[in-house]
């Protein structure tokens, strides 16, 4: 039988992606304790402010100046799924909308036409340390679906469906299913114009907690070799995917023709895997916009310089929605979700 492992890629701070998928990081940042303007209570000397990536002293600011951050920036196009395990963010965007959301929570934003956003993340523990770790995966939009309405989706850790399975040596393997059916489980549903709404788009995500020495057998997708299949292996020493080593740090693509058996290696290890059949669009992409042509990116950029998008209705470009860690989303409609529900 051919290979199972198909090619293997080094992980860096960003990830390789198939078609459908544009972009994908892992942000793990060890804040320190935070201060009262819900910063890191530390020196920022030194850094790069507005564009700190480095990770020193194992953390960063991004484009935060006080909070670490995204401050208010636009996107066309495509869409973000945004996957907190640690820590929260702070969302708010040029419709009025705002979401504080984390441990285990998804954000599902559809760009479509265009939105200005800020993603933050406020530091709120005084006495520290404030652990931050998320994954956001940049998802591209059908040509038909570009210009829809702005959109998002709180997919809330108590409605996230995880599956366990455990092998003939009793070793769990906890699959998180953020994306796409398994086993018959199936997560909340995606926005109503993601490529991932599509049934033949056979997208999934899942992301595999493994005990050290752990084995599952992946499904194969319901497309076949049309569906690209890639396993992020981002946390332990390696795994092997049909008896094929596969180091730690590494990015698998793999046969998505079949099954495959993934066991863990002598460490406990976490995979993210994402699965999808490409649209098969052209893409042309400059920063925040992603369309189909050069004309079309130009045009975003003239929308945005006349109409930002909306505007922006905040008093500052890195809003924060103050230290209470409660968990909610009050979306443009008026409409309020929290994660617990009250």
């Amino acid at each position: 039988m051919s290979s199972a492992v198909l090619q293997t890629v080094p992980l860096g701070f960003q990830w390789p992606t198939a078609d459908p998928f544009l972009f994908c990081v892992h942000h793990l940042d060890r804040y320190p304790a935070g201060n009262a303007a819900l910063g890191p209570a530390a020196s920022l000397a030194g850094r790069p402010l507005g564009s700190d990536f480095e990770g020193i002293d194992g953390w960063r600011m991004y484009h935060g100046q006080v909070v670490p951050g995204f401050p208010s920036h636009p996107h066309r196009g495509f869409e973000t799924i945004t996957y907190v395990r640690q820590g929260l963010v702070y969302h708010s965007d040029s419709l009025g909308a705002a979401a504080r959301y984390g441990s285990g929570d998804v954000q599902w934003m559809t760009a479509g036409a265009g939105i200005q956003h800020a993603e933050m993340m406020p530091l709120l523990d005084r006495d520290g340390p404030n652990t931050l770790e998320l994954f956001q995966i940049w998802l591209n939009l059908s040509a038909a679906d570009k210009m829809v309405e702005p959109h998002f989706s709180m997919l809330w850790e108590r409605d996230i469906p995880r599956v366990v399975r455990t092998d003939a040596a009793g070793r769990t393997v906890e699959i998180t299913v953020i994306a796409g059916p398994l086993d018959g489980v199936a997560p909340p549903p995606p926005p109503p114009a993601s490529w991932a709404s599509h049934p033949e788009s056979d997208l999934a995500i899942w992301h595999l907690t493994m005990d050290a020495g752990a084995s599952c057998t992946l499904p194969a997708p319901q497309g076949g070799t049309d569906t690209n299949r890639i396993l992020y292996v981002f946390e332990g020493t390696g795994i092997t995917v049909e008896g094929e080593p596969v180091g730690g740090a590494t990015g698998a693509v793999v046969d998505a023709g079949r099954a495959v058996t993934v066991t863990a290696g002598a460490h406990h290890t976490e995979i993210l895997m994402m699965q999808a059949r490409p649209l098969g669009e052209p893409v042309a992409q400059h920063g925040p916009f992603v369309m189909n042509t050069r004309a079309e990116i130009q045009q975003a950029f003239d929308d945005y310089q006349r109409t930002r998008f909306g505007g922006w209705p905040w008093d500052r470009d890195d809003p924060v929605h103050g230290p209470d860690g409660t968990r909610f989303a009050r979306f443009a409609d008026g409409r309020v979700e929290h994660a617990v529900p009250v």
